[in-house]
């Protein structure tokens, strides 16, 4: 059995970089949200990737589509309530912070299965936490953040992008116009 946070409830944490936000993560969230008693989506800073939205505006397209999710669904019946933070740190830490019970992890393959699984019982030894996995809906399983940023980066077409990442986000990266430089 899971432990609560001390007010019965159990919190889980889905954190990520969320650079930029997917259809894919607002759906492992949405379906998360059926299985805790809240939930927060934990923004924070991965050192090995190239920021393409800084924190502020993560955490501002992040907030927008999250009330966006929770007007059309909702609490009780459409799920747990949803807040979004930004943190800086291990995510451990961030998870104890907050009183969480669980990680959410959304897995599109078995590559990330492997990945994640290592990371889960490493958060499991040192933090004494549990990561519950989210298989990633058909639609989505080969949508990531990364092929975005390098799409975006490498001037593709992001119209060609709306059946796998929220118009806020399409709009956001046509005035951002992210590239990346070219080494010629």
């Amino acid at each position: 059995m899971m432990r609560d946070n001390g007010t019965g409830q159990h919190i889980a944490i889905y954190a990520g970089s969320f650079d930029p936000i997917t259809l894919g993560h607002l759906d492992v969230l949405r379906r998360a949200r059926r299985l805790f008693d809240g939930l927060i989506l934990g923004i924070g800073h991965n050192p090995d990737k190239p920021a393409m939205f800084d924190f502020d505006e993560r955490v501002e397209i992040a907030s927008s589509l999250v009330e966006d999710m929770l007007e059309a669904e909702p609490a009780p019946e459409g799920g747990a309530p949803v807040r979004v933070e930004r943190y800086s740190g291990l995510t451990v830490d961030f998870a104890r912070e907050n009183h969480a019970c669980a990680l959410i992890r959304g897995i599109r393959n078995i590559t990330d299965l492997a990945t994640e699984c290592q990371i889960a019982i490493a958060n499991r030894q040192v933090a004494d936490i549990e990561t519950v996995f989210i298989v990633t809906g058909e639609t989505y399983a080969f949508t990531s953040s990364s092929l975005i940023r390098q799409i975006a980066g490498l001037g593709g077409d992001l119209d060609r992008l709306a059946n796998i990442i929220p118009p806020i986000v399409i709009e956001r990266l046509r005035e951002k116009d992210w590239r990346i430089s070219n080494p010629e």
